[in-house]
């Protein structure tokens, strides 16, 4: 996920160092940095209780809390986080991942026709990055799982393989298809990525559902 709101990695850890020091969080970019180790570490309620402090600190941060959103869809929060993610677009209008956790928000909600009546509309030649447009048009109900692998295979990087995997199980998992869910997301978790909150989410994926024992196997 792309967004406006940068937290590096040395930054979070600077501020997990002084967090340890000091109990005492009173800062915005502290409460993310908290949330987002929270998420990781599989608290979700947590995760969404510092995520709304730091809100509530400085409200100009509310809309890049992409974050806060994929915590609302684990929490079961459906309407909050379509709610974040509608707000994000009006700070990075044209990310493919925002408008894909907008649609698995209202398909948990409402279903799948619904969500594809309702997904943010984007202009995805402005999000470049590898597979993201078929990834899309999966989601729009215009393209094919076929698509998105082959495009990740083309690209052939652990990246690619992350991102395609991680969006394909989470769609099969709003089309109630939990073997073919559990399969990608068992894939997407076996990147080896270190630093990328995309990974957290894969791998909190599968301790949520209660599949972090399974070992991924071939396509």
């Amino acid at each position: 996920m792309k967004s406006i709101l940068v937290i590096t990695t040395i930054q979070i850890l600077c501020l997990s160092l002084a967090l340890a020091a000091d109990p005492t969080v009173d800062t915005a970019g502290q409460y993310i940095a908290r949330g987002e180790q929270r998420f990781r570490d599989n608290d979700i309620a947590g995760s969404l209780s510092d995520f709304d402090r730091a809100a509530e600190l400085d409200p100009r941060i509310a809309p890049h809390l992409w974050q806060r959103g994929i915590s609302h869809y684990y929490a079961g929060r459906y309407d909050d986080g379509r709610r974040q993610f509608e707000a994000h677009k009006a700070v990075n209008p044209h990310d493919v991942e925002n408008a894909t956790w907008h649609f698995l928000c209202v398909a948990k909600k409402n279903g799948l026709d619904t969500a594809r009546k309702a997904i943010i509309e984007i202009d995805t030649t402005r999000d470049t990055r590898v597979h993201m447009a078929e990834i899309y048009e999966l989601y729009a109900g215009r393209g094919t799982a076929d698509a998105v692998l082959k495009a990740a295979e083309t690209a052939g990087t652990e990246q690619s393989r992350l991102y395609a995997h991680l969006y394909l199980g989470l769609h099969y998992e709003v089309a109630g298809d939990a073997e073919k869910s559990k399969r990608h997301m068992r894939l997407s978790a076996a990147a080896k990525l270190v630093n990328v909150y995309m990974y957290e989410v894969a791998r909190i994926h599968l301790l949520q559902r209660g599949w972090q024992d399974d070992q991924p196997t071939p396509k």
